[in-house]
């Protein structure tokens, strides 16, 4: 593990409880190419953001974890950002933590789709797949980008069927409307689905734009109802 390339770390979260079954040690790594209008981790955006951490640290990180992961077997989750922009490096890391006996799961939107990109969604046991908006000229307007490169993971992974956990961020103005709804239908549709988890919309980020002296674009967007939430 020592000749294998870095990655670029934000941050851990030591206890994650919600990204993956079990108790996670969630590692956020830095780079995003979207800039989707309700981030609430614009921190994350710079590729050149953060610290250089190993496999081997990871490893030990997770290893020293283990005791805490619980009966549902816990495990680690690549976060970021947008993990897949460091596909080259993650690759190898992803090898090592499931060598060493622990579970990985990858938090992407499929907005980076390479060769690379592709190993990583295949070496992984549990991919967290969000749902930005499923409409394409909504889609560039929500996150900045085309969506051909997230189709293109989509049907990578329908022709996989690695176990999906579907999450979408819900926001009036984002993705709510009855159009919006049947088109995530029909967009995660053939994927291995396990669990579809729609959050409301919120506002915990915001001091992170004032503090980077960032525009936020996501200012007119309101939270749904629980009926809202309903897919």
């Amino acid at each position: 593990m020592s000749d294998t390339p870095p990655l670029r770390l934000h941050s851990y979260e030591s206890f994650g409880a919600v990204d993956g079954p079990g108790i996670r040690l969630v590692v956020f790594l830095q780079g995003c190419p979207l800039r989707c209008l309700f981030c609430h981790n614009p921190d994350t955006w710079a590729t050149d953001g953060g610290r250089e951490v190993t496999a081997a640290e990871l490893v030990q990180r997770a290893t020293r974890m283990k005791p805490y992961f619980g009966k549902d077997g816990g495990g680690v989750t690549f976060s970021g950002g947008e993990p897949l922009m460091q596909a080259a490096a993650l690759l190898p890391a992803v090898k090592a933590l499931r060598e060493a006996g622990f579970h990985v799961a990858i938090d992407t939107s499929g907005a980076v789709d390479t060769p690379a990109a592709r190993a990583v969604l295949d070496e992984a046991d549990l991919i967290l797949l969000d749902v930005k908006n499923p409409l394409p000229e909504r889609f560039k307007e929500v996150t900045g980008l085309e969506i051909s490169s997230t189709l293109n993971i989509f049907n990578h992974l329908k022709a996989t069927q690695k176990p999906i956990w579907i999450r979408q961020v819900v926001a009036h103005g984002l993705n709510d409307t009855e159009a919006e709804k049947e088109a995530t239908r029909r967009m995660i549709e053939g994927l291995n689905v396990q669990r579809i988890d729609r959050l409301p919309y919120h506002e915990l980020g915001l001091h992170k734009y004032e503090a980077l002296n960032i525009p936020y674009r996501g200012a007119d967007l309101t939270p749904p109802s629980p009926e809202e939430l309903k897919l």
